[in-house]
Formats: C-alpha cells, structure tokens, sequence
C-alpha cells in the first residue's frame, strides 16, 4: 500500500464496467502473453447480455508478471543502459554494400558456417534456441518467434509445410527488409533453410514487393548460388534434409503485406484477407500448414543458431532482446537505416546516428516511432523514451517495423497525418465496410481539417469514427489506419483548435456548410 497499490480501488470500482474497459481501451493497453491483442476490446467481449451464467476471470500468472515490464523502477542488477552496439555484436555487416554480397563474400562474412551442423541438430534444438532468444516477429506484431515456429510442428497429417518469408515491405517509412534483400542476401537464403528445418516444412516462398526489382534480382542470384554449392535442394548443405526457396514477386498491393492476404496472392487469387480461425499454422498456402514471418526475424535466426540464444538475449530488456535494424527519416541531418540495441533510447539513436534534427532537439515536433500506421509521439515523450515493444506501447504508441519517421517544428503535422490517411483509404482492400467507408470518411474529415474548415466538436466526431474503425475488421490494416489520426488528436488537439479558430476568424462564421 505504501507503493500505491489499492489505493482508490473503490472509487475505481465503483465507476462500473464501461467506465474502467473505456479507460483500458484509451490507454492503447494490449496483452502481454505475447499475441499483444488489445485488452479493451478482448475484456469488452465478456458484456454481453446475461444469459444465467457465471463469468470468470482466468489470469495467467507469467502474463500478469510481465506487466512489471511497464515499471521505471529497475531490478536489482538489471541492465539499464541500452546502445549503442559494437561492430562485433552486428549481424547485418554488409547493411549499407560497401562490400561483396555475393556468395564469396558471404562466406568471408561468416553466413553459411556450420549449416550443415546446425540442420543435424533438427527442429527442437533450433526452436529452442530462438525461444531462449527471445526474438519477436520483427514484422511489427512483434509475436515471439520461437512460439510461432513451434506451432507447425505437429503430428504430420500428410499434408506439406511451407515457410512463407513476408517481403512485401510496403510500410511508409520502412526500408529494413530491402536492405537486407540487396546487400545481404546470403543470411535470408540459409535463415529460410534454417526455419523450414525448425518448422519441418520442405520448401520456402519469399514474397517480394513488386517495386523491389534490384532487391529481386540480388535474391535469385543468391538462391542460384546456394543451389550451385548444394546449399539448397536435395540434401541441403549435405544434411540429409531437401529444402527449396522460391521467389514471387507481388504487384505494389499494400494489403498484401497481411499474411491472409499474401497467401491469396500467392495462390493466384485477389490479394484480400481471409477470415481467421482458421489460421495459416493449420489452413495457410494451398491449404497446407504454413508460417508467414518477416524477412530480418528470419535473416538474424542462423547468427543466433550459431552464436547462441543467450549472446541475443544479452542485449536489449526482457521481452524486448535483440538487435534490431531502424530506419530513420524526415527531419535528421543524416536519414539511415542502422542496426543497434533494441531499447536503445529514441534520443540517442537519432543523435548517434543521424546528426540529431535539423535545427537541433528543440526543435523537434512529434516522431512517429514505427511506421505509419503507428500514433505519433510529441517531443516531451521522446524526450526519456525507449525503442522496444513494452516502451513504446507504454507510451501509447509502438514499435511496429522499427521505421522512425522525425518531424521538427516546421511540419504542418496535421497535413501530414491527412496524407496518411488518404495512403489507408487508397490501399483498403474494400472487403470490410467499417475500413471501406470509414477510411474514406476519415480522409475527408482530415483534409477540412488541414483547412481548418471544421468545427471544434468535429474532433470529438472523427475519434469516434476512428474508434468504430479500429478493431472491427478482418485485418489489422483499418487500425493503422485509425491509430495516427488518433496520435494526432490525442497530442494535438489544441493546434486543431487553433487552425479552427484562426480559419473562422478569417472567413467569418460561414462554418463548413459546403461540406455538410
């Protein structure tokens, strides 16, 4: 009690249901079991009309546990200095091409070392080294890995597995993945082997975003070279294990970068996503067992194979390890893409690596910490602020593909979050009618807005729509949609109201009737 615990408990509870689940969903709160499904919504799901049954609440100890993440208070010799990374602790060594990426030079670097070794070892021992690492999806949903994987190693009921590597890297902002693929395309090729061994499946697709022609081009040589060597094919690295990789190149489809979505593209079909359960682990492609996993979660499992889960587990927080790849643009002296520690603080990222912002911190507005389709952060968040999963979404915000997007003073930051949301409502698939028809309201809404042409009670109106958006749709693209509109209001609500103000001071109350 003394630490604040059960203090005002009565008054909490007595607010009722609504009040406390409103107050869950507003503080963007997901589980931390490891799905990061939004807590709101998921309690919300028990108030349904009483049928005469009881309710219950079943809490898993190690998730309630791993709340304590969400503490300022460090543990008694818990490491609480992150970044930055030394050279010899880089995985990505080739990030920016200054050197060979073919096989040869591949070789030197230390990929394809002891493969063959590592295979032998089969499925449990590689799994198990990607649980002791801790290695989230470094897609943006940031599921842990070795979980993942372990879900397709079930008793075999005749049908193949498939790996399926998501390269459809379409985020605004986000250009890790590309890296990867035209630099260091030797560590995808044989992390491919080494996840369809953990997952027993026999054969890989790479699916690349249809404007990737030179990243496309680098991987299939790299995947003719390992063929040439015996890396791939029948008896993989001389294992005893047959495993092929394939390239298929997308069409510029935003939505196909959901996992449902690609495999429908994969299959030749309209890239739209599907409805879920079942999930790809149990109907994926070609209605076969299948895993869809980000292009650097697989790339960085063969340095973890060979260098051991607990070296990546040694860098970075508990449930935030690892190294992880950022992309850094807008308003920095040097934009970069750049491997460092994961919860290497904000500041010091952009400072060690990028030159700081123009005009220097002070000068800075808001960042966008993850990609678009994550809520922007003003200048006093980034200020203390992480870069891992728990930090991030503690602030209201997340990690996502780890794409740092800095906007300093001089930004119309309300013009920028408009271009955003008519990028969502270009790219909306159309299946869900909440996503279709919301986006496109939304964008509408936001461009009065960067007019001013709007009035203040409308603020209150479009975080509505964002709120009926997000959430209730097949796929998680409605809420990236909704999610930077509702940073925006959530931050800047007051230079809203001032561009309102200032617009009708300007045109008298001729108020928005042309729009309405």
């Amino acid at each position: 009690m003394a630490r604040g615990d059960w203090y005002k408990t009565k008054e909490i509870v007595e607010k009722g249901n609504e009040w406390i689940i409103n107050e869950i969903k507003a503080s963007g709160l997901r589980g931390r079991g490891g799905a990061g499904f939004p807590s709101g919504m998921k309690w919300s799901f028990m108030n349904k009309p009483d049928d005469g049954r009881p309710k219950y609440l079943v809490v898993n100890a190690d998730e309630a546990q791993s709340t304590r993440c969400l503490s300022t208070t460090p543990a008694l010799n818990e490491k609480t200095k992150f970044g930055p990374l030394a050279d010899s602790d880089r995985i990505f060594t080739n990030l920016y091409g200054r050197h060979d990426w073919a096989l040869k030079g591949a070789m030197a670097r230390g990929d394809w070392y002891k493969t063959k070794e590592i295979v032998e070892k089969g499925n449990e021992w590689i799994i198990n080294e990607i649980k002791a690492s801790g290695l989230r999806g470094r897609g943006g949903a940031g599921f842990p890995s070795g979980m993942k994987w372990s879900f397709m190693n079930k008793p075999d009921d005749g049908r193949p597995k498939y790996l399926v590597v998501n390269a459809d890297e379409g985020e605004p902002g986000t250009c890790k993945d590309r890296e990867i693929m035209r630099h260091d395309p030797h560590k995808l090729v044989e992390g491919c082997l080494i996840a369809c061994r953990a997952m027993g499946a026999r054969a890989a697709y790479i699916y690349v975003r249809g404007e990737f022609y030179n990243e496309t081009t680098n991987l299939q040589v790299a995947i003719k070279e390992a063929y040439a060597k015996g890396f791939l094919g029948k008896n993989a690295c001389g294992s005893g294990y047959d495993c092929d990789v394939f390239v298929h190149r997308g069409a510029g489809a935003y939505i196909c970068g959901e996992e449902t979505a690609l495999i429908e593209s994969l299959e030749g079909k309209q890239g739209k996503p599907r409805l879920k359960p079942p999930f790809p682990a149990d109907v994926g492609v070609f209605g076969c067992p299948t895993t869809v996993t980000n292009v650097e979660t697989v790339a960085v499992a063969p340095t973890i194979c060979r260098r051991g889960g607990e070296w990546f587990a040694s860098f970075g927080r508990p449930r935030n390890t690892g190294t992880k790849l950022f992309n850094i643009s807008g308003h920095v002296n040097n934009p970069c893409t750049v491997e460092e520690e994961m919860s290497i603080p904000l500041k010091e990222l952009i400072e060690l690596h990028c030159g700081g912002v123009i005009g220097g911190w002070d000068n800075l507005l808001c960042v966008i910490p993850g990609g678009s389709s994550t809520p922007l952060i003003p200048k006093k968040v980034c200020d203390d602020v992480m870069m891992d999963f728990d930090a991030l979404v503690a602030a209201q915000t997340g990690l996502g593909t780890a794409a740092v997007i800095v906007m300093n003073k001089q930004t119309d930051v309300v013009k920028a979050i408009a271009r955003l949301a008519t990028f969502y409502k270009h790219e909306s698939c159309g299946q869900c009618t909440p996503c279709r028809e919301g986006c496109d309201w939304m964008d509408k809404m936001m461009w009065r807005f960067v007019e001013g042409n709007a009035k203040a009670e409308e603020i209150d109106l479009l975080w509505e729509l964002s709120k009926q958006i997000e959430g209730h749709t097949i796929c998680a693209l409605a809420d990236g949609a909704a999610w930077p509109v509702q940073g925006l209001i959530r931050h800047f609500r007051p230079e809203l109201e001032a561009r309102f103000a200032d617009y009708h001071a300007k045109h008298g109350d001729k108020t928005s009737a042309a729009s309405q």
